[in-house]
């Protein structure tokens, strides 16, 4: 077996850790420390390296709770991101020596929020087989829509009358960079009104990242006559375009702003293999948000999952017999 070292991440580890991210194979703009650490202080950060001599092969970004180790909680996903042209048998080893490293430090589980296979940029699923030998637990999956833009793009008829609504009303849309308006006057109150919480990000934030990360981070607004009706927030990795965050005014209904806002985006990343509409799961992945699938649904996107597994990382033994 070769040789690998495992160690947690470090400040002074910033361009070797950026570099690695930059040609991973499974690996997006979240996992650049630029983007990890404007949370830094909320998180107990246990990201962990993997070299083989000085060179780096696989990276975890991830928190500790406590005595378990989990995939970053301040991202939507997270795993194992490995180098482009990893062995399956080199993959065994290095998750082993990984669960060899956590349970030596006191950490008994790890918990791996995955990174949705719309984001792999060639085939990545090493991690299905390590989790059958390895007898982790499979304990939430979300449902996550998307549209395969490799096919032709066809909202339905509810969707297309919709669309005609916001053409007879002159619904311009906009690519700015000012997040406030969108922030301030649509996104917080409805999250506030619905479900009594505040965007994940805070405005100051939301404009820090796109600052840092402008070639991944957009905001689209809809307007008529120069007053806003809706907006979008788009994450954009080198496979996908990601609705991250969307919202209407009260009139979204009447003016068909967050429809043709969607419409205009999804021809825009045509050029893209997916277009992403996230989850629609709620309660840990017990219960679907079928109004919320549905309009999604009406757009094209169609059902792909993210797991979230369990390993004890005890039964890195059961790896030996590959």
């Amino acid at each position: 077996m070769k040789n690998y070292q495992v160690r947690r991440y470090q400040p002074h580890d910033f361009e070797v850790w950026n570099a690695f991210i930059s040609v991973a194979k499974n690996a997006t703009f979240l996992f650049h420390r630029n983007f990890m650490e404007y949370h830094a202080n909320r998180f107990e950060d246990y990201s962990l390296l993997v070299f083989e001599e000085d060179k780096v092969i696989a990276v975890v970004p991830a928190n500790r709770v406590g005595a378990a180790v989990l995939s970053h909680q301040g991202l939507s996903y997270g795993g194992v991101i490995v180098k482009n042209d990893i062995r399956i048998k080199e993959y065994v080893s290095v998750f082993k020596v990984l669960m060899q490293f956590l349970e030596s430090n006191g950490i008994a589980t790890f918990e791996m929020k995955m990174l949705p296979k719309i984001y792999n940029q060639t085939l990545a699923d090493e991690i299905d087989y390590v989790s059958f030998l390895m007898q982790s637990q499979l304990f939430r999956t979300d449902v996550y829509l998307a549209i395969d833009m490799q096919k032709d793009y066809e909202p339905n008829r509810n969707r297309k009358r919709a669309l005609k609504v916001a053409s007879e009303l002159g619904i311009e849309i906009r690519e700015e960079k000012d997040y406030s308006g969108f922030w301030n006057t649509i996104l917080t109150p409805n999250l506030n009104e619905r479900f009594h919480v505040n965007p994940v990000h805070t405005l100051d934030e939301i404009q820090q990242l796109a600052a840092s990360f402008p070639e991944n981070i957009t905001l689209f607004n809809a307007y008529q006559n120069n007053d806003l009706k809706a907006g979008v927030v788009m994450f954009i990795t080198k496979t996908t375009a990601h609705f991250q965050y969307s919202s209407g005014g009260n009139d979204r209904n009447d003016t068909a702003a967050l429809d043709v806002l969607f419409d205009c985006i999804i021809k825009k990343y045509a050029h893209k293999k997916y277009v992403s509409f996230g989850s629609s799961s709620e309660e840990n992945g017990l219960k679907l948000n079928e109004g919320l699938a549905y309009w999604k649904e009406s757009f094209g996107a169609t059902t792909t999952v993210q797991n979230f597994l369990r390993f004890k990382t005890s039964n890195h033994h059961l790896l030996e017999s590959l």
